[in-house]
């Protein structure tokens, strides 16, 4: 599934290989020139991941990558460094300012696009391709499909990606958000949506059963389990449901 990766290159062509061949592997690049403007970038929308410049006019990628991981927000977006810098002290610097990974150019397309789905895949097991499997329930990200027990299931495009996420985060353990103000006026409204979806995500799941994966937790949310019959699974609460619902809504 598609990521959001900053790419963060002043030189227009390098800019447009980079950005044209994350979009060809499926993902949604975001450009900027510089920085300050990468920055601005940052603050309205958080990326899955940033392709950083070291050589940039004004404010460099080095001090860049220092201002993300100085912040709380920010501080767990990867950062791949790419440069013409390289020597290893270079390298050294460059890692120890906050990147991730260090690219040298000229560099392989095909070994951007293998470093960014690992990466991606640490961040948000939900945004890659990679088939997942619990329980006996099979999800395709590819080809959208779903298989209970080998038998096909029939899922809404937001079910698809609720269980999607459901999968792929099996043993989240995240502070059960309780507080009105965490959702704002219209909580009530989207809770209930919330519920909605998950109602209709265990409908299609229950002629295999599966519907029973998913847990209520009163006042929590909802947990998932990784087989029938066991409590290793924390509940996901309908605060973090919400902020994933959002983010489908978002991009449809």
């Amino acid at each position: 599934m598609a990521a959001t990766i900053l790419v963060v290159e002043d030189e227009p062509a390098i800019q447009e290989l980079i950005a044209c061949n994350l979009e060809l592997a499926g993902h949604q690049a975001l450009r900027a020139e510089n920085a300050e403007q990468a920055l601005d970038m940052v603050r309205s929308a958080l990326p899955d991941l940033v392709v950083l410049d070291w050589m940039l006019p004004g404010m460099s990628g080095i001090e860049f990558a220092r201002k993300l991981r100085a912040d709380k927000r920010t501080q767990e977006v990867p950062v791949i460094m790419l440069t013409a810098r390289a020597d290893e002290a270079d390298k050294l610097n460059g890692l120890e300012s906050g990147a991730d990974d260090y690219l040298v150019k000229p560099f392989s397309p095909r070994e951007l696009n293998a470093r960014v789905k690992r990466y991606c895949s640490r961040r948000a097991p939900q945004a890659t391709d990679d088939l997942v499997e619990t329980a006996g329930l099979q999800l395709d990200p590819v080809s959208h499909r779903v298989n209970g027990n080998q038998h096909g299931l029939s899922l809404g495009p937001t079910e698809f990606r609720l269980l999607h996420f459901f999968m792929t985060h099996p043993n989240v353990s995240i502070r059960v958000l309780t507080s009105r103000s965490c959702l704002g006026r219209s909580r009530i409204r989207e809770e209930r949506t919330v519920d909605v979806h998950i109602r209709r995500l265990r409908k299609a799941l229950e002629p295999t059963g599966h519907d029973r994966l998913i847990q209520t937790v009163r006042s929590a949310g909802y947990r998932f389990f990784r087989r029938f019959l066991t409590r290793s699974s924390a509940p996901v609460p309908r605060a973090i449901m919400t902020a994933f619902l959002r983010t489908i809504a978002s991009r449809e």
